[in-house]
């Protein structure tokens, strides 16, 4: 068994400005970095509660390598391990647009965007990163710093679209674990809650299953 804490890494000025950023480097701004502390600072007292950190890896993108550079600091992690399949979903061609942006370009919601990746093109290059992890670092507990997209991406896929809730973003510097065993991919708690028991809470790694769009 191996856990995955997921991070979502800390407010950028394009947060702040609630446009999409994709695979665009946006870097951190100030409240992003101290979102980044706060983040070690509750994962630093979850270890001294008895959580074992094993190891940090991140997506490259800098606003997550920073990010969890910050938190590697504070927990007392060494640097970083930067791994390609976490970056975030791309967006495509509403990179760089706000709401009233994307509405005027497309404004058919149902509209195909060129260059936008499937939630499940983002499932199915994350769980065998994942899955690799988890044979690299058998019953260990690792930090992964990555992407809203990511982790919500993930996060239906296990849920079967239950979570996150309709209109629910994940918040920056939010954490949520995951663990991988037996051939499965489970959630174990989402930003600190545990999960209602009627929403499913564990899936298969198999990618030749039917995935959501």
């Amino acid at each position: 068994m191996t856990t995955f804490t997921f991070v979502r890494h800390g407010q950028t000025d394009w947060n702040f400005q609630k446009r999409i950023q994709g695979t665009t480097d946006v870097p951190l701004n100030e409240t992003g970095r101290e979102q980044a502390r706060e983040a070690g600072r509750a994962l630093a007292e979850r270890a001294q509660a008895g959580q074992q950190w094993d190891g940090i890896v991140a997506s490259p993108l800098s606003r997550a390598r920073e990010t969890a550079e910050i938190i590697a600091e504070i927990v007392g992690l060494p640097a970083p391990e930067l791994v390609p399949a976490l970056v975030e979903r791309s967006y495509g061609e509403v990179e760089g647009l706000d709401a009233a942006g994307i509405a005027e370009r497309f404004p058919d919601p149902l509209a195909e965007v060129p260059g936008r990746e499937r939630r499940s093109e983002v499932v199915r290059r994350v769980l065998p990163a994942l899955e690799l992890l988890a044979e690299e670092h058998p019953g260990e507990s690792l930090i992964v710093v990555s992407h809203g997209g990511v982790i919500a991406s993930l996060l239906r896929y296990v849920t079967e679209k239950k979570l996150p809730e309709q209109g629910h973003a994940i918040p920056n510097g939010s954490a949520h674990d995951f663990v991988i065993e037996a051939g499965e991919v489970s959630i174990a708690e989402f930003n600190g809650a545990a999960i209602d028991p009627a929403i499913r809470m564990r899936a298969p790694l198999a990618l030749e299953l039917t995935l959501p769009s």
